[in-house]
């Protein structure tokens, strides 16, 4: 199974909330995840970011993608 690490939506109508997530990549934005590794909240300022970076480097280590998205918000988390 091809995994890929990317952002589930959530929230209301123009108030998003993304959760990052492991998933199948065959499967749709919004389906199930395998493990949920943090989220990010755009809305608040500034932008709040939580991540599992032990868990994300394990999954990518074991072959997992990573969104471009996802890759920049674990950019700002290292730096943060």
């Amino acid at each position: 199974m091809a995994t890929v690490i990317r952002l589930q939506r959530g929230g209301r109508k123009k108030r998003p909330f993304y959760s990052i997530i492991v998933t199948d990549e065959r499967k749709r934005r919004d389906c199930a995840a395998i493990e949920k590794l943090g989220y990010y909240n755009p809305c608040c300022e500034p932008e709040e970011i939580k991540i599992d970076l032990a868990r994300a480097e394990s999954w990518t280590s074991q072959g997992a993608k990573v969104s471009d998205r996802v890759a920049s918000l674990i950019r700002k988390a290292q730096a943060a």
